[in-house]
């Protein structure tokens, strides 16, 4: 007789809670990306175990991270403020925006340390497939800075897959009627790769050597 291997829903099937409210409390956690049923009950269970103000901490940062966080009304970062410290940093060179898909990006160039521009973050790819199009990312408002003027460089920071690529060719037909250099990251990052996910010494070298965006079309 072949026994059919246990896959990950049937294991969840046969959980026998002990509680409603520890259910309850896994089926949360385990909406979380990478987050399975076993990882869930694993940390419902170091909750427990924790003392009744450290839970309500946890808890509580969690509740005023939704209600109070806000998005950069220049940059669309995630930020405390109206507009982020790197848009009012008088250290940045507000002459050179890097476009990037969202706040996961903006870390992973802020940790390399070659990177002294401000950024814009489109909230996104275009992506058909998934029903994503221009006018659902923050492109208007970067064309918006454009129209605005003191831009010198705007550098296309985008991860090298078909998404990507897409939304590269889409913004630079956007801003070529501006006559400013648009410039696109070196290909030291492997296609199908993503940015957040490259070492910081790779990512830091293909800023520096960024190259024209007609440029490495032609690659």
């Amino acid at each position: 007789m072949t026994i059919e291997p246990m896959n990950h829903f049937t294991y969840f099937c046969t959980m026998n809670f002990s509680s409603k409210l520890l259910e309850d409390a896994v089926n949360e956690f385990s909406k979380l990306p990478g987050v399975g049923q076993k990882t869930a009950l694993r940390l419902v269970l170091h909750l427990l175990n924790k003392e009744q103000e450290e839970v309500n901490q946890f808890g509580n940062t969690f509740i005023r991270l939704k209600q109070q966080i806000k998005h950069c009304s220049t940059c669309h970062n995630i930020s405390d403020y109206a507009v982020c410290e790197i848009c009012t940093s008088i250290k940045r060179d507000k002459e050179t925006i890097c476009v990037v898909e969202d706040t996961r990006d903006v870390m992973a160039i802020e940790n390399t340390g070659q990177y002294f521009g401000v950024y814009h973050v489109l909230g996104g790819l275009i992506s058909p497939m998934d029903g994503i199009g221009p006018s659902d990312l923050f492109i208007d408002g970067l064309v918006a800075r454009m129209v605005h003027g003191g831009i010198k460089e705007v550098i296309l920071a985008l991860s090298p897959n078909m998404e990507g690529d897409t939304t590269l060719f889409y913004l630079y037909k956007r801003l070529k009627e501006f006559n400013v250099p648009v410039t696109t990251i070196a290909r030291g990052i492997a296609f199908g790769g993503e940015l957040e996910y490259t070492d910081e010494i790779t990512l830091g070298r293909s800023i520096i050597t960024r190259v024209p965006y007609e440029t490495a079309m032609m690659k």
